[in-house]
């Protein structure tokens, strides 16, 4: 798949079963995700592969967070957030590791990490993998952040959920011009 077809055909898939990426594969993953945008070379991110038993981990990890959050959540609330990183074969989690510098605020870093965790969807799909981008409280809960080694101003930028598609789902077309506009003298 080319580039320009990888960027114009990707789109988030839910359903995802085994496989994942090989180990092999990852590398390539990662490649591409340390080729994003980065001012003065910072390389803020770190990537976090979760699968197997550790999907377990995190789903307990999760739920930890959930019943801090929120002391009065039902054991029922719990479970589904406990089930939450079964739902595909490997999990990705994107951390901005955040550092003072008097050229790069701390947002440009964080879009930094964000563009690395793109690269990672888009050659997935252009390697025949599906995923989503998944975020929400976990990303910002210090409970899961310190679980995961993200320290002080570090910022989970999102959990990518790698797998094949379950199912084929079309891709609906977006009205490009709808989101463009165009200034001139």
């Amino acid at each position: 798949m080319d580039a320009i077809e990888a960027l114009t055909s990707r789109k988030s898939v839910a359903m995802l079963e085994e496989p994942a990426p090989s180990k092999d594969d990852l590398e390539t993953l990662f490649a591409a995700a340390v080729r994003a945008p980065d001012h003065c070379r910072l390389r803020p991110w770190r990537f976090v592969v979760i699968e197997g038993e550790g999907r377990n981990r995190l789903g307990d990890i999760f739920a930890e967070a959930l019943q801090k959050r929120e002391p009065g959540s039902t054991e029922a609330m719990q479970e589904k957030t406990r089930g939450k990183p079964l739902r595909a074969p490997m999990i990705i989690a994107v951390i901005a590791k955040v550092q003072d510098h008097p050229k790069v605020p701390h947002v440009e870093q964080v879009l930094s990490a964000g563009a690395a965790a793109q690269n990672i969807m888009l050659a997935a799909h252009a390697m025949g993998y599906a995923g989503i981008w998944r975020s929400g409280s976990p990303c910002f809960d210090p409970h899961v952040k310190e679980a995961l080694g993200a320290v002080d101003k570090d910022q989970i930028v999102g959990f990518l959920y790698l797998g094949t598609a379950s199912r084929l789902m079309p891709l609906p077309q977006e009205p490009v011009a709808d989101y463009v506009e165009h200034w001139s003298d």
